[in-house]
């Protein structure tokens, strides 16, 4: 798969320099609606056309590389990666309904990243997140253990779907210093919830992304575009409280084995 990823890459920067296929806002346009038929496809169930539409997007993302707007090495590394995941989403014999789901949502959102001259389809997930990131918040200031990890791995479900996306979008700088404070708040959890100063990084964290999200959300987003967002921000909402209970209950049900082993 590794080789697989390298060869798209290559085959894109041999075809850059090649004469523009045709527009490219047609194009990327098409690569958009490829990858929200993809979701929708997943979204029923119905695997193998969403596979058959990966196939398609992956010939059209090749034939666009030789349009006058030539990705960025970010940008297709970003773009290649998250087209991997979601092809493994759809492929994969034993992958949960509810993990290709996030996979291929993932997708779509990166796709509409290098779409959207406005409002990107992830700036739409503002309420969602900061709604779950304010129960982290206040069971850290409650000390309520059960509560805080299971809505902090809500949040992350949530950031980390929409994190690639926020790669295309905003600068290195702000992207280092949020994913800082996001991995400093889920490597020292029991210090978060017990410690009013490690709490700082909460609001910290929060005035972040919603600077973030109010710089990106100045323009109004496209009127076409609504039921796009109506759609995939439902997708995400059940996919992450699904995903977020998941792993509160995994969670929970290791450390009540290892508190059955040190009774024994």
């Amino acid at each position: 798969m590794k080789a697989k990823i390298a060869m798209f890459i290559l085959a894109l920067f041999v075809l850059a320099p090649l004469s523009a296929r045709g527009d490219n806002t047609s194009s990327i346009d098409k690569l958009d609606h490829i990858s929200d038929e993809a979701l929708q496809m997943v979204k029923l169930y119905r695997y193998e056309d969403a596979k058959r539409l990966l196939g398609h997007f992956e010939s059209e993302f090749l034939n666009a590389a030789g349009s006058s707007r030539p990705y960025s090495m970010d940008e297709l590394r970003i773009i290649t990666v998250a087209y991997d995941d979601a092809e493994k989403a759809v492929t994969s014999v034993n992958m949960g309904h509810e993990e290709r789901m996030g996979r291929v949502t993932k997708f779509r959102l990166v796709v509409d990243a290098l779409r959207s001259k406005h409002q990107p389809l992830w700036t739409e997930m503002e309420n969602p997140i900061l709604t779950v990131f304010g129960s982290v918040k206040k069971a850290a200031q409650e000390g309520d253990n059960g509560d805080f990890n299971a809505s902090l791995n809500s949040f992350l479900s949530l950031y980390q779907m929409i994190y690639p996306s926020m790669k295309i979008d905003i600068t290195p700088d702000r992207i280092q210093q949020l994913d800082a404070r996001v991995n400093f708040i889920d490597n020292y959890r029991p210090d978060v919830l017990g410690k009013s100063t490690s709490q700082k990084e909460l609001d910290a964290l929060e005035a972040d992304l919603k600077t973030i999200f109010d710089d990106m959300t100045e323009d109004e987003a496209d009127p076409s575009l609504w039921w796009v967002i109506i759609s995939t921000g439902s997708i995400i909402i059940m996919t992450l409280s699904y995903v977020g209970w998941r792993k509160y209950k995994g969670d929970r049900e290791k450390l009540l084995d290892r508190q059955k082993e040190r009774k024994n």
